[in-house]
């Protein structure tokens, strides 16, 4: 039996905590300490997981219930979380030993030829084998390491895909909402045209007006009516969208009520600080575990350079009979080895240079990241402040255009005035009314922005 160097064995379990992971590197970010457009709502609550809920619209909760359970995108996004666990596990394998069993039974005959003497061999044998790998400058920890990271950056890109998911299916409802609304203005403004039509069809039939008024008035009517049809195309392509997101295939139908786009709530948001948002984005943290796992990699990487270590034993049964161990003879074996590239034309430094270039690479993606989400926050911030102004500034507008307009038609009745008073009145009317439901889209959508911006509720696990 062979014994294995006692001196040898113990000085590698002495060092197996040896490891050459580095910290992994942090961009320089020097954060201000409050938002250069600071005019959100202090006095609001913190964004909650749940924050769609916040527009008041039931049938959007369950648009969005919907489409986190079925959206085929974000089903794939987890079927890669549960490749990061299982790549995982496999990495932890590599710290228990590895433990091999074989059996075999053979006969072999030989006549001998001439000389007459045959030799008729039997065997079976069952071994046991067992090899370890001892983890003596951390290579091995260095991969769960990396592993770990990995699973983490896989699920902070879920939770950021749900996030999107969300805003997405959020923004689509709003639009198609703006599309039916818009679509009802159109409609009722063909109708006010079409009144407005038969008073002066009456006068030019008694002669108080003339054919160019007709023609004019004429003109508005089919400008009107061709207006319909493609807010009637962008109703069904929202409503399409949105089955799309749900996984479904486009139905023709809805089995959603709608909402009024002017009743949906516009929902007060604290943005809390810039450095708050670290911790708030799933997006931020996901490109710091995949620095994190660049890091435990370069880790990996220079284990390599160094010796491996390797324990192994077995031991068996063996017989000189047939698919039978009657009698058997025991074997049994004890080994260490230890091995050492001398000489591989530079490849595994190489390994080392590239493991460094990623991580210096995603050093600079996790600083792009911050940076743009930072941007994001900023103009979300200017853009919910802007709409709110412009809705406010043009209801005061329509509801001017509405007066002017009833006074064009009661001046025009009575012959105070001519048509293009009641002319322009009506384009004023129709252009002020539709521009204020893009207003309250963009306010609607302005406001999913933010959430999305600001995390939408998530928050990073200590």
């Amino acid at each position: 039996m062979m014994k294995t160097p006692a001196p040898l064995i113990g000085t590698a379990f002495l060092v197996a905590a040896c490891s050459f992971t580095e910290p992994a590197m942090r961009p320089d970010i020097a954060l201000s300490e409050q938002w250069l457009e600071a005019v959100h709502a202090t006095d609001a609550a913190m964004p909650s997981a749940d924050w769609w809920r916040g527009f008041g619209s039931s049938s959007l909760d369950s648009l969005i219930a919907e489409a986190l359970e079925g959206n085929p995108d974000l089903r794939a996004q987890g079927e890669r979380v549960i490749q990061a666990e299982l790549a995982l596990r496999v990495a932890n394998a590599s710290l228990f030993p590895t433990l091999n069993l074989s059996g075999n039974s053979s006969r072999s005959y030989n006549d001998g030829g001439s000389s007459g003497n045959s030799v008729d061999r039997k065997s079976t044998a069952l071994n046991l084998a067992a090899s370890y790998e001892v983890d003596l400058w951390g290579r091995v920890s260095a991969s769960i390491t990396s592993g770990k990271a990995s699973l983490a950056a896989s699920r902070h890109d879920y939770e950021s895909a749900s996030l999107s998911l969300a805003a997405s299916v959020a923004t689509a409802w709003f639009q198609h909402l703006a599309s039916v609304e818009r679509l009802r203005i159109a409609q009722e403004n063909l109708a006010i045209a079409e009144r407005v039509f038969k008073v002066v069809e009456a006068r030019y039939r008694n002669g108080a007006t003339s054919a160019l008024d007709l023609s004019r008035q004429t003109t508005t009517v089919l400008s009107q009516r061709a207006q319909i049809d493609p807010l009637e195309v962008q109703a069904r392509q929202t409503r399409m969208a949105l089955d799309i997101l749900r996984g479904r295939a486009p139905s023709p139908t809805s089995d959603e009520s709608l909402d009024a786009l002017a009743g949906l709530a516009i929902p007060a948001i604290n943005a809390g600080l810039p450095s708050e948002l670290l911790l708030r984005r799933p997006d931020i943290a996901g490109a710091e575990a995949r620095l994190a796992a660049a890091a435990a990699n370069v880790g990996a990487a220079r284990a390599e350079l160094f010796p491996r270590i390797t324990l192994s034993g077995g031991g068996g049964l063996t017989t000189d009979a047939l698919f039978s161990l009657a009698h058997p003879a025991s074997v049994v074996q004890l080994s260490a080895a230890i091995l050492q590239t001398i000489f591989d034309g530079g490849r595994l430094r190489a390994q080392v240079e590239t493991a460094r270039s990623r991580e210096r690479e995603l050093l600079e993606t996790y600083r792009k990241t911050i940076l743009s989400a930072l941007q994001e926050v900023e103009v979300s911030l200017s853009n919910a402040a802007r709409d709110a102004r412009q809705e406010e500034a043009q209801t005061q507008i329509l509801a001017e255009a509405e007066r002017g307009l009833r006074l064009a038609e009661l001046r025009y009745g009575t012959g105070a005035d001519d048509l293009l008073s009641v002319l322009d009145a009506q384009r004023t009317r129709f252009a002020v009314q539709d521009q204020l439901a893009q207003l309250r889209l963009a306010r609607l959508t302005g406001a999913v922005n933010l959430f999305k911006a600001l995390g939408g509720g998530w928050r990073q696990a200590d």
